[in-house]
């Protein structure tokens, strides 16, 4: 007899020891839980499980626009959170002028250790949501 236990995790002990600790999730992560069936998933199909904070939505769409605007990429070209900046053509330079622009626009600074780990749209966003925090803070 198959198992009809669903895969669960539940965000709210960690989301309250965060506020207790004055971590920097405020307006960022609202996520709560997460439940898998466990109907389809054998035992070691997962090797890893990522969870994360997404930055606003509207943070996504102003780093979008920089990158568009930086890669000179038409207007209506697809740019997600997911998009890597070497897929939508991006060399070492390019990627250094829009860390320069994301900077300006959120008057924010980027220490290069942290440009350094931006790969995707989504990774420049959370940065700056998180930098901006900090600034704020």
């Amino acid at each position: 007899m198959a198992s009809s236990t669903a895969l669960s995790f539940n965000f709210s002990t960690l989301s309250t020891h965060f506020k207790q600790n004055q971590a920097p999730l405020r307006g960022i992560c609202n996520v709560n839980s997460v439940s898998l069936p466990s109907r389809g998933i054998r035992p070691g199909s997962f090797r890893r499980l990522r969870v994360s904070c997404a930055a606003k939505p509207q943070t996504l769409d102003k780093v979008c626009g920089i990158v568009r605007k930086q890669l000179a990429l038409p207007a209506d070209s697809s740019i997600t959170g997911e998009s890597k900046f070497t897929a939508l053509g991006a060399d070492s330079l390019d990627t250094v002028e829009i860390v320069m622009g994301l900077e300006e626009e959120f008057g924010i600074s980027v220490e290069e250790e942290n440009a350094q780990n931006i790969v995707t749209v989504q990774d420049a966003a959370d940065l700056i949501e998180k930098l901006v925090e900090q600034k704020a803070a």
